[in-house]
């Protein structure tokens, strides 16, 4: 899964600044937006059939590729926008450095997990934690940050909560896996967003942490002969160099989406992609019981009254000037 919408203040250089509202955007901006941003969450949201492809493959060897071909591939967009003074910019600065180092570890322990769990059919328990991340990022914003619930979002988190313990108690199965993923990456979200770096510069930094690490790891296991890399035929080989860009693409768009549409309409589309993989677990023949429906009717009614105050909390406020990122 990709990030979160993030704020105006992040990034590196501030190149141009446009109102979130601005009516001068003109509607081919908000065409490509929307298609971008389209496409980015639909990649998101059908990632898991890559992973079922690459089944064969244990999940340790497929984030490992997943880091290691990620980094030439996000070095040639980086380089082709013309980046590279952030990625700079970011080592030589040590606190950013050391934040970033934090976020890739959360990062690539969410990633093995989603791996592990569509390799596990339990791509119902990725797409549930996708779906239940942005109500965990209201209870972050509660317990950590001081912010105050409003009456509709304690009304879908209060229904959210109802639909796990729904499936907990009936069904018999904490959802230990969506929990996880949710938390992993509201954790990893925060982090991003008190870090002044561009998206893509930020992940290529992240990858970059993890590269050293994720070669170890595949040299060792090709010496041990325990990987399928170079030894299960080159379709398996080039699969699992295709974990890099397939990293990196979905990145990209989501980048131009954000840079052209407003955070509200990001927003919206982010709950494209758990619908995708939902029905992803559908196609592959996953169990979908009675306390599963149930716990999923509550967290998509939930998702339905949180977009909604959020819509309305949004048009409520007066139109402001706000640097948007011209180069995420």
């Amino acid at each position: 899964m990709g990030p979160v919408a993030r704020s105006p203040r992040e990034g590196g250089n501030v190149r141009s600044t446009l109102r979130i509202d601005d009516p001068g955007k003109s509607a081919g901006d908000h065409r490509d937006g929307v298609l971008t941003g389209l496409i980015a969450y639909t990649l998101w949201g059908v990632f898991p059939v890559y992973f079922k492809i690459v089944g064969s493959v244990a999940p340790a060897e497929v984030l490992v590729h997943r880091i290691v071909w990620a980094v030439p591939f996000g070095a040639a967009i980086i380089h082709f926008r013309r980046q590279w003074p952030d990625v700079y910019r970011t080592f030589a600065t040590p606190k950013t450095l050391f934040w970033l180092v934090l976020s890739a570890v959360f990062i690539s322990v969410n990633w093995f997990i989603y791996i592990w769990a569509v390799q596990q059919e339990q791509v119902f328990q990725a797409s549930l934690g996708y779906y239940i991340n942005p109500l965990i990022y209201v209870l972050v914003g509660v317990a950590f940050l001081g912010e105050s619930l409003r009456r509709m979002q304690v009304a879908a988190v209060l229904l959210a909560t109802a639909g796990v313990l729904v499936l907990t108690i009936s069904g018999g199965e904490f959802p230990i896996v969506a929990l996880s993923l949710a938390l992993l990456f509201t954790f990893y979200g925060v982090i991003r967003k008190q870090v002044v770096i561009g998206a893509m510069p930020g992940l290529f930094v992240e990858t970059m942490v993890l590269f050293p690490l994720a070669l170890v790891g595949l040299v060792w296991l090709m010496k041990a002969q325990q990987a399928a890399f170079a030894a299960d035929g080159w379709q398996i080989s080039a699969l699992l160099m295709l974990a890099g860009p397939l990293t990196v693409i979905p990145l990209l768009f989501f980048a131009i989406a954000a840079r052209r549409l407003t955070l509200t309409a990001v927003g919206f589309m982010q709950f494209i992609a758990p619908t995708l993989q939902f029905f992803v677990g559908i196609y592959y023949g996953e169990e979908l019981t009675t306390p599963h429906l149930i716990c999923f009717a509550l967290i998509w009614i939930a998702v339905a009254i949180f977009s909604v105050d959020a819509f309305y909390t949004q048009s409520k406020k007066p139109p402001q000037a706000k640097p948007v990122r011209a180069d995420y």
